[in-house]
């Protein structure tokens, strides 16, 4: 089934497509500017919950470029309802070291209390967070920088795709791909 537009009240243009399958249902998407959104809704930060946090600092910092941002020690005796937030079981002892590049903010948690668990998604199939993705000009060269930093390049992901490609794990298996175009 075609995409089918409408307006909506201000007259701004909206389209949807519906082909009768629930599973490829395309939600509305306007062209009206933000400031027409009902509600203030900006990207902040995403979170890595990491097992050592000096490693990981090595890793995003030292390998990629991220500088050190704001840091707050927390606890749930002085956070009330932190346990909660956090979705894990009290007593709750984290740092939470943020760190950015460009418009891009992390989030680094490093639990002393409770003690980090599972792991990272091994497979971009899975559901959730796979990986992050950083363009840069020489892929070669930044791998083996990144691996300096204690990273682990993913051999099987190296590929040419119209673009170059190569995944590496950070320190907790976290993935990272890097792009060249």
């Amino acid at each position: 089934m075609a995409p089918s537009i409408s307006h909506d009240a201000t007259g701004h243009a909206r389209w949807s497509q519906r082909t009768g399958d629930a599973n490829s249902y395309r939600p509305a998407m306007t062209t009206a500017p933000d400031s027409f959104a009902p509600h203030r809704i900006e990207p902040s930060h995403v979170g890595l919950c990491v097992s050592d946090l000096e490693a990981s600092l090595r890793f995003y910092c030292d390998g990629l470029g991220f500088a050190i941002a704001e840091s707050y020690a927390l606890d749930d005796t002085a956070v009330p309802g932190l346990a909660n937030a956090l979705e894990v079981t009290s007593p709750v002892i984290v740092q939470s070291q943020m760190i950015t590049k460009g418009g891009l903010k992390i989030e680094l948690l490093a639990y002393t209390s409770p003690p980090a668990t599972g792991t990272p998604s091994q497979s971009r199939g899975h559901r959730g967070l796979t990986h992050l993705t950083f363009v840069v000009a020489d892929v070669d060269s930044v791998a083996a920088h990144l691996v300096e930093c204690g990273g682990t390049i993913l051999a099987s992901t190296d590929v040419s795709v119209g673009v170059r490609l190569l995944f590496l794990a950070d320190p907790d298996g976290t993935r990272v791909e890097l792009m060249a175009y």
